[in-house]
Order: structure tokens, then C-alpha cells, then sequence
């Protein structure tokens, strides 16, 4: 029989593998994916989005070719780092073998197999996260103050992964002060460790501060956009349902933490998700943002439910592995995209799941495929559809020609297939997004190419300096989300365009402290 260490390296090879074998070859990159490559390009302390470490990994996925295995890896490795250490906290509470295969089920059946394939912030998000309760829970076993070290710089990684980071850090000083924890707090190794994470994070700070808060700015949008909509009641009930039956894991964990008094000493266990859930209300984040509270608690629930089933109810345990994963399996095809779209969308219709909350876009409409899911279609074919139009130019449209994508993404992807296919296609601009701040100083333009779903209204002065103006091809998809994007061309520039265009970007980019 393999060894709890044996089994733990054993299990995280499979998660590590997994969603390579799940996941359709027929799929794309994610339109977020797009930018997160382009920020590569342009090496920063920090962007308009996120802070900067996901472009030092996406220079490397560039550096070796891009393709979609480079592009995943990085959230497959960090993915499997993370249950490698949710393995260690299971190990610390006093579990064992049964205890470490429950752990594992919510990184191959539930919301991590998604986020952990996702070439987003999320992934980092989650591992960072993981390294400060496991930083935390270690000192408070062994008193190793080199874990509180850990900690400072886990935080500190963690703000330049993703500014959510700072709600569980609140969300877990607000619990260490709530409970026997705190004594923490008078530990000078502790100050220090904090400041530590300070200096790791100063840098991305000093960029914020240097270019007007951009993340400000970028929040205010959120909020007045996909904000909006998020209430505190559907917030609270998705929490379960992004782990579907796994769940009973870690509410035995929040249970056991909270209520059983051989767990006295983990109470902040409990607290951290019930202050951080608050802080998340309070501020409208998405349902989604909670993912990373929960490796902690599914080590605690997987320990307590191998306690609660011992000897005498050894019965039990193969009966709750069954009934926890036999309901899972047939939503593994909402986790990620298993088969081609038009499948999926026939096994969606016939199963029912696709009345459930996650085919709810931000739109608040419900669709055929979850939105993540369209967001991985559709976007080859709208570059070989500009490609093509490209080449068929005369030669007189083609000089001075420049490309302008009304969204972040749309530009990504034209930068992605444009180096990928070595097509030499004139760089793709967009002010949208941190492709604002690569936008050139000074213009020569005489036609634009512009990719987007609608013709510019009448009033958008750039666009009236075009003596001439036509519909070029349009994407017919739709099951991708990008359905009807169009490619148009304007031609017969005025001499006015140039100098509208210069100072419309230097305004633009003069809020950001260029």
C-alpha cells in the first residue's frame, strides 16, 4: 500500500495531467488569455488589469512558440502545486490516506479543474493564497517562525498576482484577531515578515501610485459595469454549487473548525471565510473570487470526515466517495469544454443543466454554453478573416494602413496569430484596455482597418475624417460570443485625421500619468 507521501505525489501528477486529456483540442485560447500574452510584450511593473506576474510567465509561453500547451501549462503546474500543498494541511490536521483522496476531489471535479486550466490571474490567485494558510497553519503547529516568513512573501507574490489578494489577508487578520491567534501579532519576526511582503509588492505598488491609481480607475468600471449585478444571496448559494456534491468536504471542514471542540484552536479557520465572503459582499466582487478561500477547509473537512468515519463506520467511506463523486461526473462537461461546442450544447439541453446559473452571461441572459466556454471560440477565425481581407487590398490601401480594434481582446488575438502565423500584418492598436498605453505617440495614417460589431456612430469625429467606408466580412458563429464581428474598412483620410487621432490618445493616456 503506497505511502501518504507516495499517494500525494501520485495524485498530483494526475491533476496535473488531467485536464490535458479532458479538454476538446478543438478549442481556443480564452479572450482573456489574449491579454494577459500581449502584456508579455510590453514588460511593466504593473498594467491597466492586473499586476505584472502573469506576463513574466506569459514571456516564456511567447518565448517557446505560444502554443496552447505552453499556454495552459503554467496553470496545470501551479494547479498541482496547490493540491500538493492542500495534501500538506491535510497532513498536518492528522490525516490520513482517506482524508488526502477527499482533499484531492475538488481539483478533478469541481470550479479548480476550470480555473487551474485557465491562463488567468485565478490560478495564481488560489496557489498564493494556499502558500499563506499553509505558512500559517504550519507555524501554529511546529512554531516554525520561518513559515511566518513564508507567509509575508506569499502575500507579497500574491498582490502581484491579483489585488483580491489583500481580501483574504484582511479576511485572515480580522480572524487571527478574533481569536487565541492573535498573540501573533506581538511577534516581531511577524512586523517583519509583513514588511518583507511589502517590499515584494512595492514595485507594482509604486507603478499604481506613479501612473494615478489605475486600478481605481479599473474597479469604478467593473463596478459600473459586471459589478452591478451581483447580489449577496446568489453570491452565497453559488458558493456550494461551484463544488456541487465536493462540497459536503469543506463544510464539514467550516463545521469542524467552528463548532467541535477538539478544534478549538482552528477557529480563525471558519472566521477567515466567513470574513473574507463579508469583505466580498461588501464589496460586490463575484462568486468566483471565494474560489481560494477553500483549499484550507477541504483539508480540515477531509480530516474530519476520516475521523467521523473510522473503524467502527469503515462502511461509510466508500459509500461517501461513491455519492460524492457519481453526481459529479456528469457535470465534468461544465468544468471544462470536453467536446466540441455543438455537442456540448445538445448534452447541455438534454440533461437540463443548461437551466443552471452558470449559463447565465454577464448579460444576464442565459445562452447554449457557459460563457467561459464561447470565450474559447471564434477567434482564429476572425484573424484569418481580417488576414484575408488584408491581402485582398490594393497596394494603395494597404500603405499607411492601420489596424484598430474597439476591444482588448480582439487586438490580443490579432497579436497572437499575427507572430504565431508570421502573417507580418501591420501591428493591431486599441485604446481599450493596457493596449491604451502601447498606443504609438505620433500617426501617418491614410486607411483603417477596424475590427468590431458595430459601424462608429455619427458624431465620432476619427472616423468622420474617411472620405469612404464599407463593410468588409462578417464572423457568422453562433455559438462563439464574438458572433458578428466585423471587419471594416475606411479609406480617404483627410489631413486632419493624424493630429485628431494624436491628441485624442494623448488625452486618453494623460489620465494614466503619460
Amino acid at each position: 500500500m503506497l505511502s501518504f507521501r507516495k499517494l500525494l505525489l501520485l495524485l498530483t501528477i494526475v491533476k496535473l495531467v488531467l485536464p490535458f486529456l479532458l479538454q476538446h483540442p478543438f478549442y481556443q485560447p480564452h479572450r482573456d488569455e489574449f491579454l494577459y500574452l500581449a502584456h508579455s510584450y510590453h514588460p511593466a511593473w504593473g498594467y491597466l488589469e492586473v499586476p505584472p506576474m502573469l506576463s513574466w510567465l506569459g514571456a516564456v509561453t511567447n518565448a517557446m512558440g505560444a502554443s496552447m500547451f505552453w499556454i495552459k501549462i503554467w496553470p496545470a503546474l501551479f494547479g498541482a502545486a496547490t493540491f500538493y500543498l492542500t495534501g500538506l494541511m491535510v497532513e498536518l490536521l492528522g490525516g490520513k490516506r482517506f482524508a488526502l483522496v477527499l482533499a484531492w476531489l475538488p481539483f478533478v471535479l469541481g470550479a479548480y479543474l476550470r480555473l487551474n486550466f485557465l491562463f488567468q490571474p485565478g490560478f495564481l490567485e488560489l496557489f498564493w493564497w494556499t502558500v499563506m494558510a499553509y505558512a500559517l497553519l504550519r507555524w501554529q503547529k511546529h512554531n516554525h517562525t520561518s513559515m511566518l516568513y513564508l507567509f509575508g512573501v506569499a502575500a507579497g507574490f500574491g498582490m502581484l498576482s491579483k489585488y483580491t489578494t489583500a481580501f483574504f489577508a484582511a479576511g485572515i487578520v480580522l480572524a487571527l484577531l478574533a481569536t487565541g491567534m492573535r498573540k501573533i501579532f506581538l511577534l516581531r519576526q511577524f512586523w517583519l515578515a509583513a514588511a518583507i511582503g511589502m517590499l515584494v509588492w512595492l514595485p507594482n505598488l509604486w507603478w499604481q501610485s506613479a501612473h494615478n491609481w489605475p486600478i481605481v480607475h479599473h474597479m469604478q468600471e467593473l463596478q459600473e459595469t459586471q459589478l452591478r449585478y451581483v447580489h449577496p444571496m446568489p453570491f452565497l448559494i453559488s458558493q456550494p454549487l461551484m463544488f456541487g456534491t465536493v462540497s459536503i468536504v469543506w463544510i464539514s471542514g467550516l463545521c469542524w473548525c467552528a463548532f467541535s471542540t477538539s478544534a478549538r484552536q482552528y477557529r480563525w479557520l471558519a472566521l477567515m471565510l466567513v470574513f473574507v465572503l463579508a469583505l466580498l459582499i461588501l464589496g460586490r466582487g463575484k462568486d468566483y473570487y471565494a474560489l481560494s478561500c477553500y483549499p484550507l477547509l477541504f483539508a480540515a473537512g477531509a480530516m474530519a470526515l476520516e475521523k467521523w468515519t473510522s473503524w467502527k463506520m469503515l462502511v461509510m467511506r466508500p459509500a461517501l466517495i461513491a455519492l460524492t463523486i457519481a453526481p459529479m461526473i456528469p457535470t465534468i462537461p461544465l468544468a471544462l469544454p470536453v467536446w466540441e461546442p455543438q455537442k456540448l450544447t445538445t448534452y447541455y439541453s438534454k440533461t437540463g443543466l443548461n437551466k443552471l446559473p452558470f449559463f447565465k452571461w454577464e448579460d444576464l441572459q442565459y445562452h447554449p454554453l457557459p460563457q467561459d466556454f464561447a470565450d474559447m471560440i471564434g477567434w482564429q477565425e476572425i484573424a484569418d478573416m481580417t488576414h484575408k481581407q488584408y491581402q485582398a487590398l490594393p497596394d494603395s490601401a494597404r500603405r499607411n494602413l492601420m489596424i484598430y480594434c474597439r476591444s482588448y481582446y480582439v487586438a490580443g488575438l490579432m497579436s497572437y496569430y499575427n507572430h504565431r502565423h508570421k502573417w507580418g500584418l501591420p501591428e493591431a492598436y486599441s485604446d481599450n484596455g493596457s493596449f491604451l498605453l502601447w498606443m504609438p505617440e505620433k500617426y501617418d495614417v491614410n486607411s483603417l482597418m477596424m475590427i468590431g460589431h458595430r459601424m462608429p456612430q455619427p458624431g465620432d469625429k476619427v472616423f468622420e475624417q474617411f472620405a469612404n467606408r464599407q463593410v468588409l466580412d462578417t464572423l457568422s458563429y453562433p455559438l462563439a460570443r464574438e458572433d458578428g464581428t466585423k471587419v471594416f474598412l475606411f479609406t480617404g483620410a483627410n489631413t486632419a485625421v493624424n493630429k485628431m487621432i494624436e491628441e485624442g490618445i494623448r488625452e486618453e493616456k494623460a489620465i494614466f500619468g503619460y
